[in-house]
């Protein structure tokens, strides 16, 4: 049985929409840019997402690229998935995307480039040492064939 979760947001500016989770669609809500950002091919930058959130203890948020992100605006997400815990909740804690330029790119206020769900987190876990593992073994890496 589940049951909804609220979680405190602030926002830093007006000029994004805001959240909004859109059951039966997607478990991912997207988040867009809260200023406008240019960037030649080859620059770093940690583009501001205009939120900051109070995630409820024992979770973690998954932050991504969008499907087309990369094709829309030829960044690449650096860390490749923000994790963001429930640790990062302060007044001023705003989300960012840290992203790479593969081309010259324009990214305007508000325009969606990522997209986040809230996980809970990896429960406890103790590692057994063994010196043999009972399963089949399956080849090694990239062993599952191409088809």
């Amino acid at each position: 049985m589940s049951y909804m979760k609220t979680i405190k947001i602030k926002y830093f500016t007006d000029k994004i929409d805001k959240l909004a989770y859109i059951d039966g669609k997607s478990d991912w809500i997207d988040l867009r840019a809260a200023e406008d950002v240019s960037l030649k091919k080859g620059e770093f930058k940690l583009i501001p997402l205009g939120v900051a959130m109070e995630l409820p203890e024992g979770y973690e948020a998954h932050v991504v690229p969008r499907s087309s992100t990369f094709k829309n605006f030829g960044i690449i997400q650096t860390n490749h998935q923000g994790v963001i815990d429930s640790t990062y909740c302060g007044n001023n804690d705003q989300w960012f995307m840290p992203v790479y330029a593969v081309r010259d790119t324009q990214i305007h206020v508000n325009d969606r480039i990522c997209q986040f769900r809230i996980m809970e987190n990896q429960p406890k876990i103790v590692f057994e040492e063994t010196d043999h593992l009972d399963n089949a073994d399956r080849g090694g890496h990239g062993s599952t064939g191409v088809q």
